[in-house]
């Protein structure tokens, strides 16, 4: 080990807490996690000199490849204008621009006004609170709570939080934040009764498929059917299009692909292609408008960092590649090339009990041959993707699911790389 490598790892585990993290084990005697230190293309280099396909794309957040030229310039040159302005009382090109390019993706009086914040969590906070709001401002105070779906993952503040069917992600929170009823598909949600619909301000969703939830694709025609459900009961559509959007299901947005306007669209991750913290939440005229007026009506909400502009730039940079690059139309034969290939993979290893496959992204759930899931003190997932880094490949598993959500720009040589990993990791 490099002496740099070890001072690195002594400080950090001396001082950092890691998320999602057991930290006895990361601090325990003998553990030598990675330390990450480049990165281009869709490769990661750590300090000892090793390369790895970035097979989950930096958690999720990676589109065109680390340190791609264009969205370096970006961000270089936008640094050297000004890194940082309040947004508060003021305002400057960067969000402007980036706010009418995200409206321009729908059709015209739809979603009209952009909210921005920090992260997938704070999308999603903002357009709770702007749910409630609204209804209160509307006459309809009653309309207080939501309805999330079981197994479902919105982040880690308190109000998105609550909105989660993971247990595990709760803590010591359960029970605070909003009122939320859990459903597990359209059948529970048509079978609520009345007196829950009428105290209901929105229904949250992940559009096309459920990322924590072990990369659980909805039913065709589900997020239709639940916009017209929403519509006839006067219920808010809220999507949670972090993990979706910008590419990862083939379109620009998973509610594309049905042809659906939410009320409130929440958007993070690839929002600056991977490379800056910035959300932002996506809203119609009608709901803004209920914000106008009187001081009281006022949205009391915002973060020191909203609209910074390096995020801004690097927002809009990972746009004008989309279009520079085709990368929507680049995508489809490489989605069915990740299709081949995963389904080869599965004929090859009886562990594969199954693979989970929405656009780009990919969950492939290991259990026994026989069919039987694996004792949870196993970790075999964990196992497995620890095994794969050996052959150059970095992810992460949900339970005994591995993921593998590679960057868009990840080319079909790539993805071989990724999946020929996994197949060794495996023990093919």
């Amino acid at each position: 080990m490099r002496d740099d490598t070890r001072r690195w790892l002594e400080a950090d585990q001396a001082h950092c807490w890691h998320p999602f993290t057991r930290q006895a084990e990361w601090c325990g005697h003998g553990h030598h996690p990675l330390v990450l230190v480049k990165g281009e293309g869709v490769w990661l280099w750590d300090s000892e000199g090793r390369r790895y396909f970035d097979g989950n794309s930096s958690i999720w957040t990676n589109l065109h490849g680390h340190g791609h030229p264009h969205l370096v310039a970006a961000i270089r040159a936008q640094l050297e204008r000004v890194a940082h302005t309040s947004f508060l009382g003021f305002t400057h090109p960067g969000a402007a621009d980036l706010a009418a390019r995200l409206c321009a993706f729908f059709p015209d009086h739809t979603l009209e006004r952009v909210f921005f914040s920090d992260d997938g969590s704070t999308a999603i906070e903002c357009a709770l609170k702007m749910a409630v709001q609204f209804r209160l401002q509307t006459d309809a105070p009653e309309r207080s709570g939501f309805i999330a779906f079981a197994n479902g993952y919105h982040g880690d503040t308190l109000g998105a939080a609550s909105l989660g069917g993971v247990g595990r992600f709760l803590g010591g929170c359960r029970g605070l934040g909003f009122p939320v009823q859990h459903v597990a598909s359209l059948e529970e949600l048509h079978a609520l009764p009345g007196k829950i619909l009428a105290g209901t301000a929105g229904v949250v969703i992940e559009p096309l498929i459920q990322g924590v939830n072990e990369m659980r694709p909805w039913p065709a025609g589900m997020l239709a059917a639940l916009r017209a459900w929403c519509d006839d009961h006067g219920i808010h559509l809220i999507l949670d299009e972090v993990l979706t959007g910008f590419g990862r299901t083939g379109s620009m947005f998973a509610c594309q692909r049905e042809n659906v306007i939410p009320d409130f669209l929440c958007l993070a991750k690839g929002l600056t292609g991977g490379y800056l913290p910035m959300a932002a939440t996506l809203t119609t005229g009608a709901i803004y408008e209920a914000f106008l007026g009187a001081a009281e009506r006022t949205f009391y909400y915002g973060h020191s960092y909203t609209a910074n502009p390096l995020g801004c730039a690097a927002a809009l940079a990972s746009l004008e590649v989309f279009e520079q690059e085709k990368t929507l139309e680049s995508l489809a034969p490489k989605i069915e090339h990740l299709r081949r290939g995963l389904a080869a993979l599965k004929s090859r290893q009886p562990l594969i009990h199954e693979i989970r496959h929405c656009g780009f992204i990919a969950g492939i759930e290991l259990r026994r041959p026989n069919g039987e899931k694996f004792p949870p003190a196993e970790r075999i997932g964990e196992a497995i993707c620890l095994a794969a880094r050996a052959h150059g490949l970095l992810t992460r598993p949900i339970l005994d699911t591995v993921v593998l959500l590679p960057p868009l720009a990840a080319t079909p040589a790539d993805l071989d790389h990724a999946l020929a990993a996994l197949d060794a990791a495996l023990g093919g």
